[in-house]
């Protein structure tokens, strides 16, 4: 009873966000219905795009809408938001999700329909994070998530697999795998939306933007983008962060993503992800430990994945 105490304390607190305090929040559905019809519609058929791919990989319930805090107003100038703003996104103890709509934090909306594709790309990333599969216990009095999706945390703390080195091109990282799954799904919704509602490709700065939230950033898109934030000391949040952050997490999550995909997935690559997203939500491995073993051969999971550092057992154990 002590577990599910603490865990119901947590997720009262989902709207106490104290990252942003010069950011005005507004609940997701208020944040739609100011954008316009023209914006409602975006979002609206990729929310139905959505729901039927979900429940295709085994995902019955969705994010609550009036579980989405979306900072809308800020009272400091050149603040940025957008997918790529820092200190947001899913938060799992508090089963909620704080993020920002894209643009100038200071000024009115420019780009409805371009705000609507980010939140829908938010929101469909984050409904991932919500329904993938998860354990908690108290250790030492505090909540620890021991079990995410197809990764686990040994009774040291240490996840299952090590973080990749520095400048990897592809990951053995079972964190950065099941990020860059869900984001392939969530750019991958956002561009059937894109492409069913008539969103056209905007010009200027906006069109990183419009590619990233469709999974279309090429590699000339990422060379004209900041390599670096500026140091913390200096950093605005504004829009060069922005840019920044988007070509990193770009560069560290989803094309080292999709260079394992086609490194262990060959010819299959859609297939490999689909299982992987299946996993991922109902926790158990077997599905794709078995897809793994018949192509690579017995432990696959394991030699690709396992740290030599974890003391734990398996995810399926």
């Amino acid at each position: 009873m002590a577990l599910t105490e603490r865990l119901a304390a947590q997720r009262a607190t989902a709207g106490l966000d104290q990252a942003h305090p010069n950011v005005v929040f507004s609940l997701l559905p208020w944040v739609l219905a100011d954008l316009g019809s023209d914006a409602l519609q975006v979002f609206y058929t990729g929310a139905a795009i959505l729901a039927d791919r979900y429940e295709k990989l085994g995902l019955h319930r969705l994010l609550p809408t009036d579980r989405v805090w979306v900072g809308v107003r800020s009272t400091r100038a050149g603040v940025f938001g957008g997918f790529h703003h820092a200190g947001q996104g899913y938060r799992h103890l508090q089963m909620g999700a704080v993020v920002t709509r894209y643009g100038r934090l200071d000024q009115a909306v420019a780009a409805p329909e371009l705000v609507a594709l980010d939140l829908l790309r938010a929101y469909a990333h984050d409904c991932l994070h919500y329904g993938s599969y998860r354990e908690y216990r108290l250790r030492h009095g505090e909540l620890v998530r021991t079990r995410y999706g197809i990764n686990s945390r040994g009774e040291d703390g240490r996840t299952y697999s090590a973080p990749d080195p520095a400048g990897s091109i592809s990951t053995r990282n079972l964190g950065v795998v099941m990020e860059g799954a869900t984001d392939r799904e969530a750019s991958a919704i956002a561009r059937q939306a894109a492409q069913r509602a008539g969103v056209t490709e905007p010009d200027g700065v906006d069109r990183f933007a419009f590619r990233d939230v469709t999974g279309r950033l090429t590699d000339a898109d990422l060379a004209r983008l900041p390599l670096h934030q500026a140091p913390a000391e200096q950093r605005t949040a504004g829009r060069r962060d922005f840019l920044a952050s988007l070509g990193s997490y770009t560069r560290g999550v989803n094309n080292r993503y999709s260079v394992f995909l086609a490194e262990v997935g060959g010819s299959e690559v859609d297939e490999l992800h689909t299982v992987i997203v299946s996993s991922m939500i109902s926790g158990r491995l077997a599905p794709l430990s078995a897809w793994l073993d018949q192509r690579h051969g017995p432990r696959t999971f394991a030699v690709l994945f396992r740290a030599a550092s974890y003391r734990g057992p398996e995810p399926d154990a």
